[in-house]
């Protein structure tokens, strides 16, 4: 006979709805983890998309994504022409808001050449950039559909293809659109701000501005080697993809990400405690009946066993009922929520052992009660 199991029967209500309020406790946790990996994914997302090797910016900078970064786009011939360099492209990188649809949008706009590196990994709906101008490639979380029509600062664009999972480390949904039309965007003056450059004669300054000149390496060349070419020869900063990404995670979503950390760790304690007084609440209810069972020469491991064994049931049913929750909203969170199955089962093995903690507390209690209490009043 399984008493666990029985006591449980017994008051089948009141567990459930107890496993229900800890599984949205554990849901919280399982989705604290999920946005502090999606992040991290978010902040490497942009850096991952050109898939290349070097990131050549502005000497004495980390940018383009830590630091401003303006370098003359025309860098990339000479940066294509080092040694080990099989290919280079510019890129720029500016947060814009347009209006669309009654409501504002807040966009990444990431400016490549078609034929260079730096364009979206994939598209999954529509086409790439054919035309040199006014057309765009956009993230799906943007709302924007193909054929839809955006205004960009004096410019009307057309969407001609669709991506997915671009954001950057702020979560804005990023779109892709062709160097010059970027470089305008960025560069070119209302009516009133251009006469008034004229009128200084500052207006003849070059707009073959980048950001960044990104390049991809020959299967046998080494990225440091290369790095150190450029530091060397052309007087600007160069930072290999790893060194990239370590920035963006160290730096840039640093604080973010021990925050949220930080507060998983919270909740996981909380999490504990709650476990423990529930466990504890239902020892003390049962405290005749556990006489009872000493009474009639019951071992201590069968007491010990029962409570273990609610212990481990309410942990692992809360835990079910959150992952559920969790997995099945997890797509309309504002931000992305990156679930992978190892998280999962490392917050299970974390659940197991504070069920076996929590526990701790009901079975002492236990083990001290006086058989002869069951036969009192």
């Amino acid at each position: 006979m399984n008493l666990a199991y029985r006591d449980i029967r017994h008051n089948l209500g009141r567990f459930l709805l107890t496993c229900v309020g800890l599984g949205l406790l554990l849901g919280v946790v399982l989705a604290m983890i999920g946005i502090y990996r999606g992040l991290v994914v978010d902040a490497l997302t942009i850096a991952r998309a050109p898939g290349v090797d070097l990131w050549v910016v502005e000497a004495n900078t980390r940018g383009p994504f830590a630091e401003a970064s303006r370098i003359p786009g025309d860098l990339r011939e000479a940066v294509a022409r080092i040694a080990g360099v099989a290919s280079a492209g510019s890129i720029t990188y500016q947060t814009v808001e347009s209006e669309h649809r009654g409501g504002k949008l807040r966009l990444y706009v990431i400016g490549y050449e078609p034929t260079r590196p730096g364009g979206p990994p994939e598209i999954t709906e529509g086409r790439g950039i054919a035309r040199s101008h006014y057309e765009l490639v956009a993230d799906r979380s943007t709302g924007l559909t193909l054929g839809d029509r955006i205004q960009l600062g004096r410019s009307t664009f057309s969407v001609v293809g669709l991506t997915r999972y671009q954001v950057n480390s702020g979560g804005d949904p990023a779109i892709y659109i062709t160097l010059p039309d970027a470089q305008k965007l960025q560069f070119d003056l209302a009516p009133p701000a251009a006469r008034v450059q004229l009128a200084r004669g500052t207006s003849g300054s070059s707009r073959d501005t980048v950001n960044t000149v990104v390049a991809r390496l020959q299967p046998n060349a080494s990225p440091d080697a290369v790095a150190e070419t450029v530091r060397r020869w052309k007087h600007l900063a160069a930072i290999t993809q790893q060194a990239q990404e370590l920035i963006l995670t160290r730096s840039l979503v640093d604080r973010a990400r021990r925050q949220i950390g930080l507060f998983t760790s919270l909740l996981l304690a909380v999490s504990a405690v709650i476990i423990a007084l529930i466990i504890y609440t239902m020892t003390m209810e049962k405290l005749r009946q556990i006489a009872t069972l000493k009474l009639i020469g019951a071992p201590d491991r069968t007491i010990v066993g029962m409570i273990v064994q609610q212990a481990l049931a309410l942990g692992f049913i809360g835990f079910g009922i959150g992952a559920m929750l969790i997995v099945s909203i997890k797509d309309y969170f504002p931000r992305r929520v990156v679930l992978e199955p190892d998280n999962v089962l490392a917050l299970g093995f974390v659940v197991f052992a504070v069920c076996l903690a929590a526990s701790g507390l009901g079975v002492r209690a236990a083990l001290r009660i006086d058989p002869a209490s069951a036969l009192g009043g």
